[in-house]
């Protein structure tokens, strides 16, 4: 049974400037954000999403999905299922006379939950090359470069075995065991989980959730593991997970350089759970807030100087102008990514187009052919691969046009086009994937036939079509 919705006020009876809100959205014109949530004093004090994200879709949270397995491990060590100090080997018995390595069968799971396996590097490549049924048996038949705990190195494979013991000890796979203990009680719908070799979800990366899914979380980790009249997760566990582990020293940015606790990341203000291209949950203690990105960017540092320098001095702060909030509640009103431009497509435009990938810089590599048809009800798409395509679905002309075609197993990928004819006798397209932070932009040539298809910025794992939809 799942809770009613976070409760909402206005920022400016939560003591939050909306003049600092607003100078925070100034400061971030350049960034392509999704949505973005603050919390203070447990209640939803600003929200927006730029269309056509909206609030009900589930987003790609890539390594922000590591903060919901680091707290599946912390409900699986109060159950007894497990102890931050067992050896990983120990969860994995039938591999005891492979694993030879003094310092592979040092490997504690603490050590896994705070990066410090002892490798030197990401071990993902590495380990599933060795083993791709079972990279927790890659990892630990990969020697450690240095001492277990003694050095930090950002590791997906690390998180992959933390999530793979809870899922082995519990028998259920993170999404179930985590329904009942975590996503019911903080009224969390659904999530879904991408999977890896012998079903196991994926734990590192894969989680699609709401943009409110993710802020009750870090509403659960700022109350220290409480919510409403109950402990759910014990605060002994919150406190050691948000607090530095393990240094990082070797970082290039300022806000990855201040230690890393359990999944999570220490900041320059508060810690915080953070995933590929923007998708951040900040814990501020100090100003009793949370604050929540989704977005497509690569510049994750200028988010954070963003909110550092112009949120922050907001909290608290006296209010000067009394219209603001209206203002900031017109703007978060309105809040949109540019679509496409281009004129009405001509005629000459429908047909199909071979997909090219020369003079693309991240081409989306699965596409083979791109098909542009037009009719009474207004123009439509169809991205087609060698074994699969999507359904046609409708192109807007000065607009997106939001859709769920079906691709060839039956399943629905949301997705929003728009687009148009250039004067230079070409036409131009965008296809956003509404339930990940990318898009592809469409070139079409006419005179050749040929289409020019690259990522805005390029998926990390799979980027077929079957890709883009929550699982």
């Amino acid at each position: 049974m799942t809770t009613s919705p976070l409760p909402r006020s206005p920022a400016r009876d939560a003591g939050l400037d909306p003049s600092a809100v607003l100078a925070l959205l100034d400061a971030l014109e350049g960034v392509e954000l999704h949505s973005l949530m603050v919390l203070r004093h447990g209640r939803v004090v600003v929200e927006g999403w730029w269309a056509p994200y909206t609030a009900q879709r589930p987003h790609l949270l890539y390594s922000l999905s590591k903060a919901f397995t680091a707290t599946a491990a912390g409900f699986a060590s109060a159950e007894g299922l497990l102890d931050l100090d067992d050896t990983l080997l120990s969860h994995v018995p039938s591999l005891d006379a492979q694993v030879v390595d003094a310092r592979s069968r040092a490997i504690t799971l603490r050590h896994l939950a705070s990066m410090a396996s002892g490798h030197t590097r990401d071990m993902l490549r590495e380990a599933s090359d060795l083993d791709p049924a079972d990279p927790v048996r890659g990892l630990l038949l990969l020697p450690p470069d240095r001492e277990p705990g003694s050095v930090f190195a950002y590791s997906q494979p690390c998180t992959y075995a933390l999530g793979a013991v809870v899922q082995e000890r519990s028998g259920q796979r993170l999404t179930d065991y985590l329904r009942p203990r975590l996503l019911d009680p903080l009224g969390i719908g659904p999530v879904g989980w991408r999977t890896w070799p012998g079903g196991h979800e994926q734990g590192f990366s894969g989680l699609f959730a709401r943009t409110e899914d993710v802020a009750a979380l870090g509403q659960l980790l700022l109350q220290r593991g409480r919510w409403g009249d109950r402990q759910l997760l014990p605060e002994s566990w919150v406190a050691a997970a948000s607090s530095r582990q393990v240094d990082t020293p070797d970082e290039p940015a300022p806000d990855w350089r201040r230690g890393y606790g359990y999944q999570l990341w220490q900041s320059r203000h508060g810690y915080r759970g953070d995933g590929a291209f923007g998708q951040f949950c900040l814990v501020l203690p100090e100003q009793d807030a949370v604050v929540v990105t989704t977005a497509c960017t690569t510049d994750m540092q200028a988010v954070l100087d963003a909110v550092w320098a112009f949120l922050l001095p907001g909290f608290d702060a006296p209010t000067e102008d009394a219209a603001a909030q209206a203002r900031l509640d017109a703007r978060l009103a309105r809040l949109h990514l540019p679509a496409a431009g281009g004129g009405p497509w001509p005629s000459q435009a429908a047909g199909s187009y071979e997909v090219r990938s020369d003079g693309v810089e991240a081409p989306m590599a699965s596409l083979v052919s791109v098909e542009l048809s037009g009719g009474p009800d207004g123009w439509q798409v169809r991205l087609v691969e060698p074994d699969d395509a999507l359904a046609p679905f409708p192109v807007g002309t000065g607009e997106w046009v939001v859709a769920e075609p079906e691709d060839g197993g039956g399943d629905r990928v949301p997705v929003a086009a728009s687009g148009g004819w250039l004067d230079d006798g070409r036409g131009r397209l965008e296809v956003v994937f509404l339930e990940t932070p990318h898009r592809v932009d469409v070139e079409l040539d006419p005179v050749s036939r040929t289409a020019r298809v690259g990522w805005r910025l390029e998926p990390l794992g799979d980027s077929d079509l079957r890709s883009m939809r929550c699982p």
